[in-house]
């Protein structure tokens, strides 16, 4: 399920923002962008865990310094070395009859290594780590709160397909109810012409094979199955955890249900029928992969 959310914070001297983004996912891939502080990645995944189960999650991090943080302290090693150039570079033009400027402090200082630029150490890194896993919730709750509201259109799609396949069930069982009398008589002419073109054959035993013939074709079963199905496809759309992947296996059952009825089917418009019913369960397949 996609999902977006974005925060920022700023406390004990430091300024943040989170960034969370998700894409579909067959389970709970988790990337964290996050700076070395002890003990927030392990808290972000516990975060995490309690909000999600599944899909591709991207969480970043950005972390500075209120005022950069940074110290300079002059390397006097340094200074004394950029002294001495700046004195013999005097020295050997006034020899050869040539009047250089002498540089100015501020020059003298940016010179490379006279200026020491350092980083103070983290105050209560604890702390701080403490701080950014109680703001990682508010980015979370707005990162679960849109994927709720695009779960509760996920589920008006999925329902109106739950539909679709229910009354295309109900036509298949109307299609074969239909078809009935006339399987009956072809069964019975079969067994006159059977019987005609063969003499001294069983008649019951060829009755039990075309009886047999005529059970493997019947779609009763397949439609049963696919109605226990379609109850459990309600179940599972009103649940409130998380049901994707039951949803996933349960459209792989419908699959095998309609691919059935469609090797049995001898009817053209029950075939129709079939066809339709695995496109539209195709159809759902797909919007339940987007579903936690």
């Amino acid at each position: 399920m996609t999902g977006f959310a974005a925060s920022q914070g700023a406390g004990l001297g430091h300024e943040w923002s989170w960034e969370i983004r998700s894409v579909n996912g067959k389970g709970l891939d988790l990337r964290l962008r996050l700076p070395e502080l002890e003990g927030l990645e392990v808290g972000v995944r516990r975060e995490v865990a309690a909000v999600a189960t599944r899909g591709n999650i991207q969480i970043s991090l950005r972390l500075s310094r209120q005022g950069g943080g940074e110290t300079l302290r002059v390397n006097h090693l340094a200074l004394d070395a950029a002294l001495d150039a700046v004195m013999a570079a005097e020295v050997a033009a006034k020899d050869r009859g040539v009047t250089i400027v002498a540089p100015n402090p501020v020059e003298i200082l940016a010179m490379r290594g006279v200026l020491d630029h350092t980083v103070a150490p983290l105050e209560n890194p604890t702390v701080l780590t403490e701080l950014l896993l109680e703001d990682v919730q508010t980015a979370l709750a707005d990162f679960l709160a849109m994927r709720v509201a695009e779960g509760r259109e996920l589920g008006q799609i999925i329902a109106a397909q739950i539909e679709r396949i229910t009354e295309l069930t109900h036509a298949a069982d109307h299609a074969a109810a239909a078809r009935r009398p006339e399987v009956a008589r072809n069964l019975r002419d079969n067994l006159a012409r059977v019987m005609e073109g063969a003499h001294g054959a069983d008649e019951a035993r060829v009755a039990q094979e075309l009886a047999l013939l005529a059970v493997k074709a019947d779609i009763t079963e397949e439609i049963d199955r696919l109605r226990a199905h379609i109850t459990a496809a309600w179940a599972l759309l009103g649940d409130p955890g998380a049901v994707g992947r039951k949803f996933e296996f349960l459209t792989q059952e419908f699959v095998r249900e309609a691919n059935t009825l469609c090797s049995k089917s001898s009817d053209a418009a029950l075939t129709a029928i079939g066809l339709d019913l695995k496109y539209a369960i195709d159809q759902m397949r797909e919007q339940i992969l987007n579903v936690e």
